[in-house]
């Protein structure tokens, strides 16, 4: 019997065996014909399936596994389904928890969905997993990008502001202060600062979960893991005492702008006046330290100055009234987001920022700096008024005559009695400043003893400079610091010096505002891309037109070809020729439509999606006497958005398609190739992509403000505290938005052409060149800006590099020097991935 029980066991699991591959069979051929039938979510539950049942098969069927997730996930993210979305990547990490492209592409769920702390994870991961995966390298230098912005790196290697704030918080400290509270502490430094003065109790809160978890390696790290409190909090949500024990005698925090209140300084300093610090020491009261709160910084001095400076001006100011013959209509005006935020009621960040010391073509004071403001940080009263003050008016003499195109501001904080920082452009430091652009203005030009006014408030607690305008000497005014005081002498004087006075209000009141963002702006006011592209629209219409007389067809009758009436009666003597489709799908607003327009008998399509820019381009169009069929607006013929790049209709083609290569950034646009193979199926014999190709060229440099801009040098700028690996975890090895005219550098090579992007001939593209590069100068090879040539045809060509560039530059920094004398010869492995570039040297 017992023989007979284990013949019945052993039948028994044989049965059990064969009847699972059975089931592993059968899943795996109806999987199949789900994918056949593109039913992606059945498919992806019998693989689930399979590989419960059959784990031995996870190799094999891994590639297809992947397809049917990635296919099933786009599915139920069109459908909002997203926690099932989720709870599908969940199942698929279980069965392949090291697998980089089930991670990597987790990651970019997440991030779309706006969770970048989570999406970072698992760039990272899938990263550690293979250094090598350029989905995920290319994904995590993004999102690095937001999580860790790069000013961080700045800060840390200014040894100047962490020396200032070291001994600051020192002489604090030393007085007798036992607690500290560091609000948005970032790595930690200044909470590490405090314990090293000897401060007894140091706590700290960060936002940010990343910088958050970021703080508590560092402090970990440098043997203070217990000694200072790290909370994962908001500091207006931190209570006494379930966060910290008892109100703490210091509060210490850099929660500052270029601007000063732009992080919210203000706001959090009320509440820990309120509810985290001790009481302020009384006036002229000889009180110990430790029986009173007291904030570093303890206040701040706010100046400004009016300038001149065209690459603000060009950022900021439509500069032209015609663009390649496209006369811009008066009724619109063209303003940058900071003159929208002078009227909204959004908080809108009222200003840009710059490091004047490095803009382009630099710029020329037309005041001298005068003070705006001062603020008291351990004044509660005073920090509680701001957002109520009432708006006070300036007024500054003008010292030297010229253009007025911009009030930039910076502030002195003083840490304490003894040390203070400025962010003043004449200083070196990390900082840049804060710039109000000046518009709509009807002439900008001042000149010595004239008097530029502006009215100052700080609603929601940001520094607004508005309503900047100017009188002229001749008016005779007496402007004191806050009310119009005119001293007239009659009538006739009065009207003079109306006349003469420049406000911003609008010249008609009737005028059209359209906002653009400033590299928009930049963009209409570059002429020779415009011009460029007209000659080149032109010759491929030209070529393409059997009808040579209407070629040089110029709607609005100034041109020197026919009128549109002309051309409208001497076409009805012969059959109307068919348009010539022409699409732009360059993003942002673009002009380019109406000057394909102006060319020939064309339908052009423009693919800008916000109703104030097509009002715009309608305004403009009718200004230049188009025709309304001529310009329309391509995304309202889609029934899908996301296929931008399909026919003009079923049985035409289009003769031009206009493609955005390059971002303004100075990287390569995200699929650009991609979309240059589907536009050349989309062409008709003889159509173009514009551009035809790119160049991209290169040279070697020496730059020590590209490594300090992005990597913590060593210990030696954080005072002994180790903080560089940790934050360098999330450099990038491309700096982007360069000026390459104003970067300090020292060029040791001669430019040289690096990579060749092909949109017409994709036989002439590679994704890696090998490129060997001659030493024309002894020294440290740091980085490697780059910028391009970007050719609509052989002829006609654009310099992302030159002055009237809409475009930035960007450059590779290379993790470690390397050391070349005049002669040497170096090899550059040039690798093109999406908007990838990465450049290794060798000797």
């Amino acid at each position: 019997m017992p023989n007979s029980n284990a013949k019945s066991h052993r039948s028994h699991r044989g049965g059990q065996e064969a009847g699972r591959r059975e089931l592993v069979s059968r899943s795996l051929q109806s999987a199949q014909h789900c994918l056949e039938d593109q039913d992606f979510g059945t498919a992806y539950a019998h693989y689930l399936l399979v590989l419960n049942l059959a784990p031995e098969l996870k190799t094999t069927v891994k590639e297809t596994f992947q397809f049917t997730l990635f296919k099933w996930a786009e599915e139920l993210d069109s459908l909002a389904r997203i926690q099932d979305l989720f709870n599908c990547y969940e199942q698929a990490l279980e069965l392949y928890p090291n697998d980089e492209v089930i991670c990597n592409s987790m990651g970019e769920h997440l991030f779309r969905m706006g969770f970048r702390d989570e999406a970072a994870g698992y760039f990272h991961k899938a990263l550690k997993l293979n250094p090598d995966f350029a989905d995920a390298k290319e994904n995590f230098y993004r999102v690095a990008n937001w999580l860790v912005e790069r000013w961080h790196f700045i800060m840390l290697n200014d040894t100047k502001r962490n020396i200032t704030y070291l001994k600051a918080i020192e002489n604090v400290v030393r007085s007798g202060c036992r607690s500290v509270l560091d609000i948005g502490t970032g790595t930690g430094i200044l909470s590490m600062f405090a314990k090293k003065a000897g401060a007894p109790y140091v706590y700290a809160c960060e936002l940010s979960k990343t910088m958050y978890e970021l703080a508590c390696d560092v402090v970990a790290a440098n043997n203070m893991g217990s000694e200072i409190k790290l909370l994962h909090l908001k500091s207006l949500d931190i209570e006494i005492p379930k966060h910290i024990p008892e109100r703490v005698s210091l509060v210490v925090t850099e929660t500052v702008d270029a601007g000063l209140f732009g992080e919210g300084i203000v706001e959090s300093l009320i509440h820990a006046w309120e509810h985290l610090l001790l009481q302020p020491k009384p006036k002229n009261q000889d009180i110990h330290t430790k029986d009173y709160g007291q904030v570093i910084p303890a206040s701040a001095t706010i100046f400004g100055m009016a300038v001149e400076c065209k690459e603000i001006r060009r950022h900021h100011r439509v500069g032209t009234q015609e663009i390649a013959g496209v006369r811009l209509a008066n009724s619109v005006q063209f303003f940058s987001p900071t003159y929208a935020s002078a009227s909204s009621e959004e908080t809108v960040e009222p200003y840009t920022t710059e490091k004047l010391s490095r803009v382009p073509g630099g710029y020329v004071p037309l005041t001298e700096p005068f003070q705006v403001m001062t603020m008291d940080f351990n004044n509660l009263q005073e920090l509680k008024s701001l957002a109520d003050r009432k708006p006070w008016k300036l007024s500054l003499p003008v010292s030297q005559g010229g253009i007025l195109d911009a009030v930039v501001v910076w502030f002195v904080l003083q840490l304490d009695d003894e040390h203070a920082l400025s962010t003043s452009p004449s200083e070196e430091s990390c900082w840049e400043q804060a710039v109000y652009p000046v518009q709509d203005l009807p002439d900008y030009s001042v000149k010595t003893g004239d008097t530029v006014t502006m009215e100052v408030c700080c609603p929601d607690c940001y520094l607004k400079i508005q309503k900047i305008s100017f009188w002229t000497s001749e008016c005779g005014m007496d402007f004191s610091n806050r009310d119009d005081v005119l001293n007239l002498g009659n009538e006739a004087e009065l009207c003079n010096a109306l006349a003469s006075l420049q406000t911003t209000s609008k010249q008609d009141g009737k005028g059209r505002v359209c906002v653009l963002e400033s590299t928009e702006i930049a963009l209409l006011n570059n002429i020779p891309y415009h011009e460029c592209f007209k000659a080149a629209i032109g010759k491929v219409l030209s070529s393409l037109n059997p009808n040579k007389d209407l070629q040089t067809m110029d709607v609005d009758g100034h041109g020197s070809g026919l009128n549109f009436q002309e051309s409208q009666n001497k076409s009805s003597l012969y059959a109307a020729p068919d348009p010539l489709y022409v699409l732009d799908v360059s993003e942002g607003f673009s002009i380019l439509p109406v000057i394909a327009g102006k060319l020939g008998p064309v339908k052009a399509y423009s693919s800008v999606e916000k109703e104030q820019h097509q009002t715009a381009l309608n305004v403009i169009s009718e200004a230049n006497h188009f025709p309304k069929e001529t310009l329309e607006f391509w995304l309202s013929h889609l029934e899908d958005e996301n296929v931008v790049l399909q026919r003009p209709k079923s049985d035409k083609l289009w003769s031009i398609i206009i493609l955005d290569v390059i971002e303004t950034s100075g990287l390569i646009q995200q699929e650009v190739m991609e979309k240059a193979a589907i536009s050349r199926c989309l062409l008709h014999s003889g159509g173009k992509i514009f551009p035809q190709y790119v160049l991209m060229y290169g040279m070697l440099v020496e730059s020590q403000s590209l490594l300090l801009e992005s990597a913590v040098q060593g210990t030696e700028p954080t005072l002994g505290f180790n903080i560089a690996p940790f934050i360098n975890q999330f450099k990038v090895p491309v700096r982007v938005y360069l000026d390459l005219s104003t970067l300090p550098c020292l060029p040791l090579s001669k430019p040289a052409e690096l990579l060749r992007l092909d949109l017409m001939n994709p036989l002439l593209n590679s994704s890696s060149r090998e490129v060997k590069v001659q030493i024309c100068k002894s020294g440290q090879v740091t980085a490697i800006p780059f910028w391009y040539h970007i050719h609509l045809d052989e002829d006609l060509s654009l310099n992302t590099s030159d002055e009237f560039s809409h475009w930035k530059q960007a450059a590779v920094v290379l993790d470690k020097p390397i050391h070349v004398q005049l002669g040497d010869e170096l090899v550059l492995d040039v690798q093109h991935h999406k908007s990838n570039i990465s450049i290794t040297v060798r000797q």
